[in-house]
């Protein structure tokens, strides 16, 4: 079969996106994206770092445990597997240029089919690296992140580098190498672990202590491989408490930096945080994104949603500014992105069906995470939001307080010091101020 490559145009009739402003009423515009803003000392398009999520954005027909899929794809049609994953390039770059999005993300089967074998996986995977190179030259657009999909195929339903079959574990460690000369090759900047069967259905016959140690044993020889290779970027690990398996060993991103820890990687790992991930972990976003930023592993994160009344992983688009302002506060009072970014892990719902529901949803997405980046600015130049949290901790600020958090007071010393001064006054939280000076900047 002839291999065609760049002749079709997949989203005809939409133009590259454009900022028009809010009032415009384009549907096919940026409202609040505007890239070349400044925002600070740097543009938007440098503090968000876009990035197009492969498997959902090109491979999510709209297909459940309850339905066919319901999105027929043109660069999904064609039989041959190597041409339909030309296809898919062709059109994601497409998209990402449209848009005007810095960067993309795929694990390796999101990029071409899983061949029968092994060697013939290598030799598809080996054929869109190459095309990859050319498409990035020709746009511009760099690899935000790559990773391999060691959870959807049989072999892996006990997991991978936590399987109880050494040959299984040997399989994912071949796909793991694959993966990372793929990121490498495409300059990554950085390269994720996700565990998606990384954990347990039942500690009947599970040895968890055993299965942690061989997770740990694995992140190192994959560290090192990647290190010996000359990858310069982040290792990623991203949290999830469950699903698909009733517990993973990732749960939240105090568990998954205990890990590191434990395991002596904290040096070579950050955290790649998901929103949706951390409701399933009955945490807020915000919380995971300050649990990381206190450790000094935020590295980048996934944007989406759940649904409040589902318990599972909707992963819908970012629409409420509210909560996402929250989240940019402690982004930016972290210091912002660095090798990382925002990765629209989002799909489009199921009966959205037409070609142009995928940019109405990533337009959405980009204006949603500018206003709130727009904001959260704001109300960190005002300098009373932080006046206000200063002002709450003042006691540590001088004197004995300030002696205790310098570690030269005792628990005696506090007995003492009760004794003389005795009930403390009631000291509002004044929560609801906070909470109001948020919508006051918005």
């Amino acid at each position: 079969m002839k291999v065609v490559k760049g002749e079709r145009e997949y989203f005809k009739g939409i133009p590259a996106i454009k900022y028009e402003g809010q009032h415009s009423d384009n549907p096919m515009s940026f409202k609040f994206y505007n890239p070349k803003q400044r925002v600070g000392k740097k543009t938007m398009q440098d503090h968000l770092r876009f990035a197009i999520a492969y498997w959902h954005t090109f491979c999510g027909n709209g297909g459940d445990p309850f339905g066919a899929p319901t999105k027929l794809f043109p660069w999904l049609e064609n039989s041959d597997p190597l041409q339909r994953g030309y296809d898919k390039m062709d059109a994601a770059f497409e998209l990402i240029t449209k848009l005007g999005v810095s960067y993309y993300c795929f694990h390796d089967y999101d990029l071409v089919d899983e061949a029968p074998t092994l060697k013939e996986s290598e030799k598809r995977i080996a054929a869109m690296i190459a095309y990859a190179k050319e498409k990035q030259k020709a746009s511009g657009v760099k690899l935000l992140w790559g990773t391999a999909n060691l959870f959807s195929h049989p072999r892996y339903m006990n997991g991978a580098a936590t399987n109880p079959d050494f040959n299984v574990v040997c399989y994912a460690g071949a796909q793991v190498k694959n993966a990372l000369d793929a990121t490498i090759a495409l300059k990554g900047s950085n390269y994720v672990f996700w565990g998606g069967r990384e954990g347990y259905l039942s500690l009947l016959n599970t040895e968890m202590k055993r299965e942690q140690e061989h997770l740990a044993r694995f992140l190192h020889a994959a560290k090192d491989y990647g290190r010996k290779h000359g990858f310069k970027g982040t290792f990623l690990i991203e949290p999830k408490p469950m699903e698909p398996t009733k517990h993973q060993y990732d749960f939240d991103a105090a568990t998954v930096i205990s890990f590191l820890r434990e395991y002596d990687l904290l040096g070579d790992f950050q955290l790649n945080l998901e929103v949706n991930h951390a409701t399933l972990a009955q945490h807020t976003f915000q919380h995971e994104l300050q649990v990381a930023s206190d450790a000094g592993v935020l590295g980048s994160i996934d944007a989406n949603r759940g649904d409040y009344q589902n318990g599972w992983d909707t992963d819908q688009f970012p629409n409420n500014l509210y909560e996402l302002t929250e989240a940019m506060l402690v982004i930016l009072k972290s210091g912002g992105f660095k090798t990382g970014g925002i990765n629209f892990d989002a799909k489009t719902r199921r009966n959205s069906t037409n070609l142009e529901d995928i940019f109405y949803a990533h337009i959405g997405g980009m204006d949603i995470f500018a206003r709130a980046l727009i904001v959260a600015h704001s109300i960190l130049q005002a300098g009373q939001y932080e006046k206000l949290l200063r002002e709450r901790y003042s006691t540590f600020q001088s004197g004995k307080g300030k002696q205790f958090v310098n570690g030269k007071l005792g628990i005696e010393d506090l007995h003492r010091l009760a004794l003389k001064n005795g009930e403390p006054i009631q000291r509002s939280g004044r929560q609801e101020y906070f909470e109001n000076l948020i919508n006051q900047f918005i």
